[in-house]
């Protein structure tokens, strides 16, 4: 019994320990919930979904609800923006603090904790009303500071931190993801060390939302705090971070320049010129304004020159079917009938989706933002502005604007043109306004919309375009990522194939190949061979189809949790089916048998 009791203490203690990088909890005052009542059901069923919608995500983000008022249950939960190379991380750290949250804030309705790698918040209020959480709540606020300081001095210091700090939130607010990641060199300044910063928001911010959230934590900040040798502050919307160690992967970082409270430049020392009875400020002041309006002119005549060799280059991309931009590398071929394939200058992108706000957001996809915009002769398009951190490269996106360019084909999405300055790669695609088939099919209320007529009739549309794409088509394109977000649909609800980042074209006479690099695409929808070895062909694109006719048919994703059990997705279900129908076809079949030979037995 003593032996018992001791293992229940052990034990007791053991679940009171935090996970092994869970930095804080804030346990809420939402009240309590009963140990077997409908609350506690509710939790148990997110927080058995939210770690792999987590890491499934593009963006490393995910918000759920469960249940109705009073006992619904609103969570999210966010990883650390560098960790999309880790995605077994994400999901094992969202987890973990799912977890310790319960053990830490047991019964509690509302509960945060903040991890190195990740945050998790429940409520039974709602918390993910994003500007409201984002602007007024402070229930969720967590901070600490290194209890060392930086040596020096204390003003100039205080200055430094705080110029890598607001920096670090700024750019953080106007990236797509809501994240980034910078450092500010302490080798080229005395004041500070090299120090290193980190500040996220949840995606679903708007650029202002994050940045006035950030600017509200940033606002602890004071005369202690500010010279610590680190520090952070965490609401469960936003974030920041600051150490004097690299403690996240800095392949993407960008550095911060102090620009306050650096010390002066001294002054130049005076010169004199004893040869001459004009003072040298007199020459300044009477030589430097027609030097600058030279120069004035001089800049505007070039732009003006510049602007003109733009649009005469645009017009001849349109007309010629050879194209060079050698400020971005882009070399390619354009054919000569193409004469609807535009190449925009990023002022007409901006003014057309009003500088990518918020308001035109059409969704987030693995490569980036989608917009909706308006030219001025009022055609609506959608752009697709890659992001600079997305997996689809510059070589993902010639191949993307080659591709679609030459495919013509009234179940393939159409491509109007494309941009390309500085880091900036833009797509610009036709309006689709029904948005895509998972917005559809998918949803308990707008399924209803697609009878069964018209979903036969989608997968007529995307068997046309599949068909086009490996046989009709002058070179042989494997899709390699058909799913339903992949499938745009029009004003009628015809359905057309998008994005071709990760296609592969290959000669009328191939039908098969295979990559020695990672293998891409989405895993729920990809041939089994594919998947484990990297090989692709037609074959490949026509299993992604099956998957997507059952999903079509049934209304329900091919992964997550569903009526079908806990351990078993779609394909698993309908596999079981088959095989089941086989054997039940061999018993009858063997009983038939078995029966007639009993009949033949009694006849001899």
């Amino acid at each position: 019994m003593a032996g018992d009791a001791l293992i229940v203490i052990v034990t007791s203690f053991l679940l009171a320990l935090p996970s092994a990088t869970a930095i804080g909890k804030v346990c809420g005052n939402a009240g309590n919930y009963t140990a077997n009542g409908r609350y506690r059901s509710n939790l148990d069923s997110l927080a058995a979904a939210l770690p792999a919608n987590t890491s499934s995500s593009p963006q490393l983000f995910a918000n759920a609800t469960a249940g109705q008022a009073p006992d619904a249950v609103y969570a999210l939960a966010l990883c650390r923006g560098d960790l999309t190379g880790n995605l077994t991380g994400c999901s094992a750290c969202v987890n973990g603090s799912l977890q310790y949250a319960r053990r830490a804030c047991p019964y509690a309705k509302a509960a945060s904790v903040y991890d190195d790698n990740c945050l998790i918040g429940y409520s039974s209020a709602n918390i993910l009303v994003p500007a409201y959480n984002a602007t007024r709540d402070t229930s969720t606020l967590f901070d600490y500071w290194n209890s060392m300081t930086i040596a020096g001095n204390g003003t100039l210091v205080a200055a430094h931190v705080d110029d890598l700090l607001t920096q670090t939130a700024q750019q953080a607010a106007s990236s797509p993801r809501r994240f980034v990641t910078a450092y500010m060199d302490g080798s080229s300044n005395a004041v500070i060390p090299t120090l290193y910063s980190l500040a996220q928001c949840t995606p679903d911010l708007s650029a202002g939302d994050c940045l006035a959230c950030l600017q509200r934590i940033l606002g602890l900040l004071n005369a202690t705090t500010s010279v610590s040798l680190g520090g952070r502050v965490l609401l469960l919307r936003c974030n920041f971070r600051f150490e004097n160690n690299m403690f996240f992967d800095g392949a993407q970082m960008t550095q911060i320049r102090p620009s306050s409270g650096a010390p002066a430049p001294p002054p130049p020392s005076p010169t004199t010129n004893k040869g001459s009875g004009v003072k040298p400020w007199v020459i300044a002041v009477s030589v430097a304004p027609p030097v600058a309006v030279v120069a004035f002119c001089f800049i505007l005549y070039n732009r003006r020159q510049r602007r003109r060799f733009r649009r005469g280059r645009s017009k001849l991309r349109q007309k010629h079917p050879r194209n060079n931009l050698k400020g971005d590398e882009l070399d390619w071929e354009m054919e000569t009938e193409l004469s609807e394939f535009s190449v925009f200058d990023f002022h007409q992108i901006l003014e057309a989706t009003d500088n990518f706000s918020e308001e035109n957001k059409l969704g987030e996809g693995g490569f980036g933002p989608v917009y909706k915009g308006q030219f001025p002769d009022g055609t609506e398009i959608a752009v697709k502005r890659l992001a600079s951190h997305s997996g689809q490269g510059f070589v993902e996106f010639k191949n993307e604007v080659q591709l679609i360019a030459k495919l013509q084909h009234t179940n393939l999405v159409r491509l109007l043109g494309c941009c390309s300055q500085g880091e900036e790669k833009i797509l610009v695609y036709e309006y689709l306004p029904n948005k895509s088939l998972d917005f559809f099919i998918f949803d308990e209320n707008r399924k209803s919309l697609l009878d069964w007529k018209k979903r036969l009739a989608i997968i007529e549309g995307i068997a046309e375009g599949l068909l086009y794409l490996h046989k009709h088509s002058r070179l042989r394109v494997i899709h390699r990522d058909l799913k339903p977000s992949n499938i745009l649909l029009d004003s009628e609800m015809n359905p057309k194939i998008s994005d071709f980042g990760l296609a592969k074209i290959f000669s009328s006479n191939n039908i098969e190949g295979s990559t020695t690099r990672r293998v891409v695409g989405t895993y729920g929808y990809m041939a089994p061979e594919y998947a484990s070895e990297g090989i692709f062909s037609i074959k490949s694109d026509v299993f992604s189809f099956g998957v997507l006719i059952l999903e079509i048919l049934s209304g329900k994703r091919n992964s997550g949790n569903h009526d079908y059990g806990d351990f078993i997705n779609i394909l698993g279900y309908v596999s079981l089916s088959v095989y089941m129908y086989h054997v039940k076809s061999f018993f009858v079949v063997s009983y038939f048998f078995y029966n007639e030979n009993k009949k033949c037995s009694s006849l001899l």
